[in-house]
């Protein structure tokens, strides 16, 4: 009946042909639109943030679906103006994301705040409960935001300052308000530069280091610093104008946030603890250790606690030690510089300087590393022995400390270890630990220049990542370092992680005068909530997922990063397309570009259960 009719109309020529035509065009146009929508074809959906500053990608490789912008007291399914089955038509995996309970929900890390694995140690005499106790399995849950958080303050003006509220933690404001370590002002934490051994400030201190003893020459031979019981981390701070990188290193303890303070300030910090376990760095890295009043009892347990500062020392490295025994002539002080002599010298370390400050009333020592073992073999007794390099592990992940003396390396050629060239030289120096492997030389180069070349061409112009706004970088599997060498020119800092599944590149890292870590990405990292800006990784995802669950890596990357903050993932398209889905769901902006490239931003989007205090 209706075609018929449609055919007396067209004889009839009551209707034009033309606007017949255009009629059956616009009907075909909205069946293929409608099948479209139903194609399990891959969508990556760009979901504007609350502070957006720019797009993720001005040429993606995938269409980009742009949804409402999400603020941070945003109804989810309101503003994403998605329901259950859009999200799968997208691609998105259904997750019931909840928030973690209790009262340290807002800074929780998983591994040192699994208060039941704590509550069962037998003993905490060498501070066990200050190490790694990590929860099986590992938790899912979403770390809510401080009430009042904004985007952190930019570098470097955040050296000086930070929100208050971001990190609203006052116990060491009143605690060392005679130490001007740090002042409350107003919506702000404000950081003077002093500290316990700072009377004059800091920049006057490290002054007066280089001019007690010239040798250290900050920036040129001194460059890579371990900072133990580091406080705020003012230390480190500052000397980053000397072209010097200071790992400050504390445990989380009683003097409240003091790694969480130094990481919102943009310095480089991880939170550990010198107890019954290696520290995280391979042997022989640090051109110097510092320690003002750590409160570390280095003598302690038959003065394990100082070979282990001895092995993560490079030889002829020093020790700066500023504390009261130094100085003071109480009982108890002497006491302890007895014990303290007496172990330097069962371990070979020389006092090359020993002075008191005037104006400060503070004064310090500096020990040296010897360069080779002779001194070792010399000793009258040898007591600590030196260790059986065939029966002593490599790694220093979960290791116990060593009650003995790591022999010291030599050359390839047999002689005396050999300094690392000045800074910026060691930069792009081949280490002379490179050569100990066959090829390792020549895979340096092909890394150093493929780096070089990825960063300028891809990184810092085609992925539209805002670098001004970086600060705090980590690179999940830093290989040779090569990412950090190439972008060490931007007012940043990474921290070059070394997976213990994967080969053991660290020492190079150091030799190249940067700093970084071991760790397990199938376990939380040590640090507080919202601590980077950037997280990057290149071909981490396909071995790791063969021993842990992706979505307990991604819910760990999104404890890590800031709101604001950013993921850069190069992988395969498969496992890009499950981590896309996983960062949708998690309300992440998500670009895929060049079939190889994922760049996701985190908003301010958080599950609206409630916190129970």
């Amino acid at each position: 009946m209706a075609i018929s009719s449609m055919r007396n109309l067209f004889k009839e020529r009551k209707i034009p042909f033309l606007f017949s035509f255009f009629l059956l065009l616009i009907f075909v146009t909205f069946l293929l639109i409608s099948n479209s929508q139903k194609s399990p074809v891959f969508i990556a959906t760009d979901i504007s943030q609350h502070h957006s500053e720019t797009p993720i990608s001005s040429n993606p490789i995938v269409s980009q679906t742009q949804l409402n912008p999400i603020t941070k007291d945003s109804n989810p399914s309101e503003d994403f103006g998605l329901n259950d089955t859009k999200n799968d038509e997208l691609g998105v995996e259904n997750f019931d994301w909840k928030l973690c309970k209790g009262p340290v929900a807002v800074d929780y890390i998983p591994c040192l705040d699994n208060s039941e694995a704590i509550k069962a140690l037998k003993s905490r005499r060498h501070m066990e409960h200050r190490e790694r106790h990590c929860p099986d399995p590992s938790p899912r849950c979403l770390i809510p935001l401080p009430d009042g958080y904004k985007l952190p303050v930019p570098w470097p003006k955040s050296r000086d300052m930070i929100w208050y509220n971001n990190v609203p933690h006052p116990k060491l404001v009143e605690y060392k308000k005679d130490q001007n370590w740090v002042v409350k002002s107003g919506d702000y934490l404000v950081f003077p530069g002093g500290g316990t051994q700072f009377k004059d400030g800091v920049t006057n201190y490290i002054e007066s280091i280089q001019k007690t003893f010239p040798e250290i020459d900050w920036g040129k031979h001194i460059r890579v610093i371990l900072d133990v019981g580091c406080g705020v981390a003012s230390f480190g701070g500052y000397l980053l104008d000397k072209n010097v990188i200071t790992m400050s290193l504390a445990p989380k303890d009683e003097h409240e946030a003091q790694i969480q303070f130094a990481l919102e300030r943009g310095i480089p910090a991880t939170l550990s603890v010198i107890g019954t376990q290696k520290l995280a760095f391979p042997d022989n890295a640090y051109d110097m250790i510092h320690c003002a009043r750590c409160r570390v009892h280095w003598d302690g347990d038959g003065g394990k606690p100082l070979m282990e500062l001895n092995r993560i020392l490079r030889p002829g490295g020093f020790f700066v030690w500023s504390a009261t025994p130094v100085y003071r002539d109480d009982e108890r002080d002497k006491k302890v510089w007895k014990a303290m002599v007496a172990l330097t010298e069962a371990i070979c370390w020389k006092v090359v300087k020993k002075t008191f400050f005037d104006s400060a009333g503070v004064g310090l020592v500096i020990y040296q590393k010897p360069v080779s073992s002779s001194c070792y073999e010399n000793r009258r007794e040898s007591n600590p022995p030196l260790c059986d390099q065939n029966n002593r592990s490599n790694s220093s992940w979960y290791a116990s400390l060593d009650s003995c003396l790591v022999p010291l390396p030599t050359s390839s050629s047999g002689n005396t270890y050999k300094w690392p060239a000045p800074w910026p030289q060691r930069l792009n120096n081949k280490p002379e630990r490179l050569s100990q492997k066959t090829d390792n030389e020549d895979i340096f180069d092909e890394d150093t220049k493929h780096w070089a070349a990825l960063v300028s061409d891809v990184y810092l112009g085609g992925l539209s990542i805002n670098w001004s706004s970086v600060r705090n970088v980590m690179d999940m599997n830093a290989g040779y370092g090569g990412f950090a060498s190439a972008i060490i020119d931007r007012p940043l800092w990474v921290m070059n992680v070394v997976p213990i599944s994967e080969p053991d590149t660290l020492s190079i890292i150091f030799d190249r005068g940067l700093i970084g870590i071991y760790h397990d990405w199938c376990e939380s990292f040590n640090t507080y909530p919202r601590t980077y800006d950037l997280l990057h990784s290149s071909f981490l995802f396909g071995n790791l997922t063969q021993r842990c669950d992706v979505v307990e890596v991604v819910v760990e990357m999104d404890r890590i990063v800031r709101p604001g903050g950013y993921i850069l993932v190069q992988d395969t398209m498969p496992m890009l397309n499950k981590l896309s889905s996983i960062l949708q769901s998690l309300h992440w902006s998500v670009n895929l570009q060049q079939e190889q490239f994922l760049v996701a931003k985190k908003g301010f989007w958080r599950p609206h259960d409630k916190v129970r205090k």
